[in-house]
């Protein structure tokens, strides 16, 4: 997990509550002998408001059992992965990202804490991770608690489906 941050600067109060959020696929590179096995894959994330995108990424990292690193965006407000009217949450340094057309980031994933994106109840929005392979997921929120229990967070509360390879062997499913 990552090392937990300070709140965003300017903050003089730390965002006590705490977010439950269900992480699922919905696009990447699986093979079709997997997508046959596992149709749902997801898992459901808990996070303090206080705590930043980053700290999502490195709990959904673990969650789905990936390896290697790789750049990543969050897109809040929009209504599907790639929406150009979604807000983008990007490292500093991707600010202007190639990757994504002329959209300018609307914030930087280490400085921007959860609780500070206005979200509620059933709102979802999107994760990509690595811009060669396309991993596509979808979060939504199930519930918001006004204040989190004791304990280390992110924490992932639950496992549905197994997680597919990070990268495929596609050698395997010609045989």
């Amino acid at each position: 997990m990552a090392k937990r941050k300070k709140p965003a600067r300017g903050s003089t109060e730390q965002d006590k509550r705490l977010f439950t959020l269900e992480v699922s696929i919905i696009g990447g590179p699986v093979t079709e002998e997997f997508a046959k096995k596992t149709k749902v894959v997801s898992r459901t994330i808990q996070i303090r408001g206080d705590q930043t995108f980053e700290d999502l990424h490195y709990a959904i990292f673990d969650a789905f059992d990936r390896e290697d690193e790789h750049m990543y965006e969050f897109q809040v407000g929009g209504k599907a992965p790639m929406d150009p009217k979604a807000r983008r949450y990007t490292l500093e340094s991707d600010i202007e990202m190639p990757f994504s057309g002329d959209e300018e980031s609307a914030g930087d994933v280490v400085r921007t804490t959860i609780g500070s994106l206005g979200l509620e109840v059933g709102v979802a929005f999107g994760y990509w991770f690595d811009f060669g392979d396309d991993w596509w997921h979808e979060i939504s929120v199930v519930d918001i608690e006004e204040k989190a229990g004791r304990g280390k967070y992110p924490k992932i509360t639950k496992h549905v489906g197994e997680s597919p390879p990070q990268y495929p062997d596609w050698d395997e499913e010609e045989e």
